[in-house]
């Protein structure tokens, strides 16, 4: 159990955290490249900056997480509770948001630039692919 741990500037690269307990974690930028969160509990975690790449968050709960300026790319996040998440400057090109729940998340001046259907998603709020 890491819930409320400062974890900042920490090294979980390809680290295995799948079911962690990491709520209201501060993680800001630490390294999770390639790490394994598959339904880690991140609500309320600071992971401004954080570095994400390629990092499996599928299932995970990021329920008003701070993702402010956190490098998403090739992130698996689907399935992905993000709903009051803020993703502000978030870089998100190549991350996978199917089935995510985005509802109340904020991804002002994230980019998306890649994927014109992510954006769509953002924008209507939808991400089910039944939705499409």
């Amino acid at each position: 159990n890491l819930e409320d741990a400062d974890l900042r500037y920490a090294d979980f690269s390809w680290a295995k955290l799948g079911s962690a307990k990491l709520g209201s974690a501060k993680l800001g930028s630490a390294d999770l490249r390639y790490a394994d969160l598959t339904d880690a509990d991140l609500r309320n975690a600071d992971l401004r900056y954080a570095d994400l790449i390629d990092a499996d968050l599928s299932g995970a709960d990021l329920r008003n997480a701070d993702l402010y300026g956190a490098d998403l790319r090739d992130a698996n996040l689907s399935g992905a509770d993000l709903s009051g998440a803020e993703l502000i400057n978030a870089d998100l090109r190549d991350a996978d948001l199917s089935s995510a729940n985005i509802i109340g998340a904020d991804f002002d001046l994230s980019d998306l630039s890649d994927d014109k259907e992510k954006l769509k998603i953002v924008k209507d709020g939808r991400n089910n692919e039944n939705d499409r």
